[in-house]
């Protein structure tokens, strides 16, 4: 086993060839004397230009699809089983209409977004690698430390969810058959630790996944899960209204004085409950802190911010769809007693079979999109240790292993061990913190606005030069400010869910 290092023509365009994602392209290759003569170069030109992009990395190969799979794997996650719960809060009438007003807004602000991959020239501008290296490009100064931060502890966070949210749902499963065998006699509590080791242990392996580019195939598959759960619990909904016969609910949500499965519902907690459902809806949507790495795949022609407006604008306008159908159908099932897991809450016992499909189809694509939310800062912490020790073999070196059935696996012992270690950590703070729902909630209120919002906004005015005080910057503004205004309910409804949590929580003895 012997380390591997790659030798490209170094000396076309404007220079040495920018690093690529992995770790053998972050440090510049160096130049042999001698190796290669000048008319031997000009004759690698056309062929170096069918391999590679304008900026010396390899051709990118995404696609309209690939991309859309990317982010349909992204948006449609654990979010979508929550509106039920959160329609429920805030009612007939503003339920859906918030609900459509976050997709009108993340659609807006995305397609801003897709113009600054490129600073500069949308087409033929300098490219950025990553939403941090936008920010750096476009606004520079304290904002790129400040974006980082916010979004890579987003990042972490949604990693925890994901662990907690596959958890709930391994659970489902096991307490499904548990109740179908004991007739309902058996309230099945369990404890969810064993399930998130289970799915730490998988996240282990497939955070081994280099990057983005290898792992078209884990978001298709991804995406096919999550039309699968998601038609399931619509389904269930859909049969349960025509067994009731009636459609359940009210125009203004959940009343003060009903009785759920956390007690009953004060006037406080009534507006605890609606600024949280903001929270979880926000969560629902939040895609825009991986939009530029995922635009980085795309190949071009056509320019790339043309097919990633493309590929969100079909992205939103489905999972809106199934958002409105999912949430709707649930409060209609439920009323005010709508779980807070559609499949998971015991909202439906049977066909018991059914959820237990549903639910591991939820498993399967957990795992791919803790990966998509998670290779950025992957990427991120990889290229940051190879500029800082970039003589040391164990953070670059990488070594050809031969894998059957699959080819030669590149290993590289920093990325075994950081990604490891990030993996458990999070499986250590989602056993610490097992509470779904305010975790999704806090998750949206606090990557919500700066996100999803102001740094898009604020990068698309840096970069289209839209004067002060014209009417498209104050409308710009506008948007901003109430989104932020509404991050800023959400947070203090998630914080207060979480307060409300930790009077009865024992660590790492939380069961279900």
């Amino acid at each position: 086993m012997l380390p591997r290092s790659r030798t490209l023509p170094s000396r076309i365009h404007q220079g040495i060839i920018e690093e690529r994602h992995d770790v053998r392209h972050y440090l510049q290759v160096e130049v042999r004397p001698n190796t290669q003569t000048e008319s031997e170069a000009m004759n690698i030109q056309p062929n170096y230009s069918n391999c590679f992009d304008d900026d010396g990395r390899l051709k990118r190969t995404g696609t309209f699809w690939t991309a859309t799979a990317h982010i349909i794997t992204a948006v449609i996650g654990s979010g979508v089983l929550s509106l039920a719960w959160a329609v429920a809060q805030l009612g007939w009438v503003a339920g859906p209409v918030v609900m459509f007003l976050f997709a009108l807004v993340n659609l807006y602000t995305s397609s801003l977004l897709t113009q600054c991959y490129r600073t500069g020239d949308s087409v033929n501008g300098q490219r950025n690698y990553t939403y941090m290296e936008a920010v750096n490009s476009i606004l520079g100064g304290k904002k790129v430390k400040l974006c980082g931060l916010i979004q890579y502890v987003n990042l972490f966070g949604i990693a925890i969810g994901y662990t907690i949210a596959a958890s709930v749902s391994m659970m489902a499963i096991k307490r499904s058959n548990c109740y179908h065998n004991s007739h309902g006699k058996d309230p099945c509590h369990m404890s969810s630790n064993g399930y998130m080791m289970t799915f730490g242990i998988a996240e282990v392996i497939f955070s081994q996944i280099p990057d983005f580019d290898q792992m078209w195939w884990l978001s298709i598959v991804a995406a096919i899960m999550s039309f699968t759960y998601s038609s399931v619990g619509l389904s269930l909904g859909v049969a349960k209204v025509a067994e009731n016969k009636t459609f359940k609910g009210s125009m203004l949500g959940i009343s003060i004085g009903a009785v759920t499965q956390a007690g009953i519902v004060t006037s406080t907690q009534k507006i605890w409950r609606s600024l949280q459902a903001l929270g979880a809806m926000a969560f629902a949507y939040s895609f825009s802190i991986i939009l530029i790495e995922i635009q980085d795949t795309i190949k071009s022609p056509p320019a790339e911010h043309k097919t990633m407006r493309k590929a969100t604008t079909l992205s939103i306008a489905v999972t809106t769809v199934f958002y409105l159908l999912c949430g709707c159908t649930g409060y209609a099932a439920f009323g005010d007693n709508a779980p807070g897991n559609l499949l998971t809450g015991f909202g439906f016992y049977d066909p018991y079979w059914l959820l237990d499909i549903a639910n591991l189809a939820i498993v399967v694509h957990l795992v791919g999109a803790y990966q998509v939310f998670s290779q950025p800062l992957f990427a991120f912490v990889e290229k940051w240790s190879a500029r800082k020790w970039p003589k040391s073999g164990f953070v670059t070196a990488e070594y050809d292993i031969p894998v059957p059935f699959y080819g030669v696996y590149q290993l590289n012992f920093f990325r075994l061990v950081w990604r490891t270690i990030f993996v458990l950590l999070t499986t250590l703070i989602a056993m610490l913190m097992p509470f779904f729902n305010d975790v999704v909630g806090i998750l949206g209120a606090f990557g919500f606005w700066p996100l999803t919002v102001y740094f898009p906004i604020d990068m698309y005015i840096s970069q289209k030069k839209i004067g002060r005080w014209t009417s498209r910057w104050i409308g710009l503004q506008l948007l901003s400010v109430s989104c932020l205004i509404i991050s800023l309910f959400a947070a203090i409804g998630s914080m207060a869910g979480v307060v409300l949590d930790l009077k009865t929580y024992k660590p790492f003895k939380t069961s279900y």
